[in-house]
């Protein structure tokens, strides 16, 4: 409720100004154009990953990564041992979000293509490869397929950038891209 009515209650019924109608005019125009960049920088820019989503269990994914983990496993790092795993060229590899960490840490080669699937154990996690710009939104209950070509050899961070909870600067993971 206001503290003085309006001169006129039926306000909205008045005629435009000019004024009024030339910026609305321009707003519209500004968002086709917007909308026509983000099509076309989509298709050009390679900016845009495409990607594909299914629904999963959650259950189901993990131990689908923790199969995948045992088999192409070759070390493991850090104190609580996490696997470095080192897939074949041109297979699907799995990675998984859960509190507070990527898992496993993959090892791929440079100029091979790999799909990697992504999903969450928990909640929802921001894959952010560092210092690419790759920048997927992981939800639980759905596994995200992207397809990776690595252009070049060295040690990529993966951060987590939703916020998860208390320990989310410290969900870190890592891809190493090696040459052959």
């Amino acid at each position: 409720m206001a503290l003085t009515p309006p001169e006129n209650p039926h306000w909205w019924r008045e005629p435009l100004h000019r004024m009024e109608i030339g910026w609305i005019t321009i707003a519209f125009l500004w968002g086709l154009f917007m909308f026509g960049v983000m099509v076309y920088w989509h298709i050009n820019g390679e900016q845009n990953l495409s990607n594909e989503a299914y629904r999963v269990n959650p259950d189901v994914y993990g131990e689908k990564v923790e199969a995948f983990a045992e088999k192409y496993t070759v070390r493991t790092e850090g104190k609580t041992e996490i696997p470095v795993v080192k897939p074949p060229p041109g297979s699907d590899i799995y990675m998984l979000g859960r509190l507070w960490e990527w898992w496993p840490i993959l090892e791929l080669q440079k100029d091979q293509t790999y799909r990697l699937h992504l999903s969450s154990m928990d909640w929802q996690h921001g894959f952010s490869l560092q210092p690419t710009n790759i920048n997927l939104q992981v939800h639980p209950k759905y596994e995200m397929v992207v397809t990776l070509k690595p252009t070049k050899s060295g040690e990529f961070g993966v951060v987590c950038n939703e916020f998860c909870g208390i320990g989310h600067h410290t969900m870190l993971g890592k891809i190493y891209v090696v040459d052959k």
